[in-house]
């Protein structure tokens, strides 16, 4: 009997942490639109800038391509990013488009350039729900 007690325990245990380490997807493709919006809205490249590494920082999370430890990850509690937690093989494509896109708004120099990027990454995004 108590040997199926602690089994019952560790068994609980496990199913917890698995729980408490779930991914929140939701959360990471929703930051990550959130803030490619706020690039296509900001007023100079510096904000677009800015914006665009906070989306890309949820898209690729800490591990992943064009990750900048140096900005916001405001998914850094959610998980391992969009890309790499989405299972789904056509949503991980356009979340991967997105990325690039992002990348490319990043190195725009020209405001409005940054900001169209901004705007086609956050409408790829939205498709990947």
């Amino acid at each position: 009997m108590k040997t199926v007690y602690i089994a019952c325990l560790a068994g609980a245990s496990l199913l917890l942490s698995a729980t408490a380490f779930a991914a929140d997807l939701g959360s990471e493709i929703t930051n990550a639109q959130t803030h490619a919006g706020l690039a296509a809205s900001a007023a100079n490249i510096d904000g677009v800038h800015m914006h665009m590494h906070h989306a890309l920082n949820c898209l690729v999370g800490p591990g992943g391509d064009g990750f900048d430890a140096k900005q916001m990850n405001p998914c850094a509690q959610s998980g391992n990013g969009a890309i790499p937690d989405e299972m789904d093989a056509a949503k991980k494509a356009k979340l991967t488009t997105a990325k690039t896109q992002l990348m490319q708004g990043i190195a725009a120099t020209d405001l409005k350039m940054a900001q169209a990027s901004a705007t086609t990454a956050q409408t790829t995004i939205v498709s990947a729900k």
